[in-house]
């Protein structure tokens, strides 16, 4: 099967976006792990360490252009899958009630999607500035990724938008983290159940680690 025939058809793409699913859900688990230090009230110390190390470390940027082209072909894919979907089928089944089989968020995967696409241009923005770009590419001096974190969630509004992104994120993973090992084959009924725990686990775990994070910042229990 060629590339554009993979991409084109509705089991590539579904392939796909389970594999960079996979590999985000693997990311997410080491910038939550990151972001954690932050906890640590050692005035950024251990996070602006961690976070100069990924900055100039040059394995770690190429990694990183892998990871935003990730994002987009997961979200992405996601979204033609969505349409796609309905093309095909333009009016529901009248015997079938959607509620009745299925999860709100199970339904609403390209709703979460959108808004996780939204926040990943927000969050980039502020936190791929100009003047952060130049330093990474020039190396000039160090960064105070610490500082940048700290003023940004010490606002009331990006401390709303976070955690809605947080929300949102921990509903599409409650749907995306099993369906993924799905798509790929991987069903058993001995270990099925045991992915699924572990999906709600994650799901529930490392949102809300991020907004355990952003609110401590947010009403300064760390400094």
């Amino acid at each position: 099967m060629s590339k554009e025939s993979f991409f084109s058809s509705s089991i590539g793409r579904k392939i796909a976006v389970s594999l960079t699913g996979i590999f985000l859900i693997t990311f997410l688990l080491v910038h939550v792990g990151l972001n954690a230090t932050i906890l640590l009230n050692d005035g950024g110390e251990t996070f602006n360490a961690g976070a100069h190390f990924m900055a100039y470390n040059w394995l770690i940027r190429v990694m990183e252009v892998g990871l935003f082209a990730g994002f987009i072909l997961h979200i992405v894919l996601t979204l033609m899958l969505y349409f796609q979907n309905r093309t095909k089928r333009p009016v529901a089944y009248a015997k079938v009630d959607a509620k009745e089989n299925s999860r709100w968020y199970s339904r609403s995967m390209a709703l979460l999607g959108s808004l996780l696409l939204i926040f990943l241009v927000i969050h980039i923005n502020q936190f791929w500035s100009d003047k952060l770009v130049h330093v990474y590419i020039n190396g000039e001096q160090q960064i105070d990724a610490y500082t940048m974190v700290i003023e940004a969630l010490r606002n009331p509004i990006n401390l709303v938008i976070y955690i809605g992104a947080f929300i949102a994120l921990s509903y599409h993973l409650l749907h995306g983290f099993p369906s993924a090992f799905q798509t790929l084959g991987w069903n058993h009924k001995k270990y099925t159940p045991i992915i699924k725990k572990l999906g709600v686990i994650y799901s529930v775990f490392v949102p809300g680690l991020f907004c355990i994070i952003a609110l401590a910042i947010y009403f300064e229990f760390v400094q």
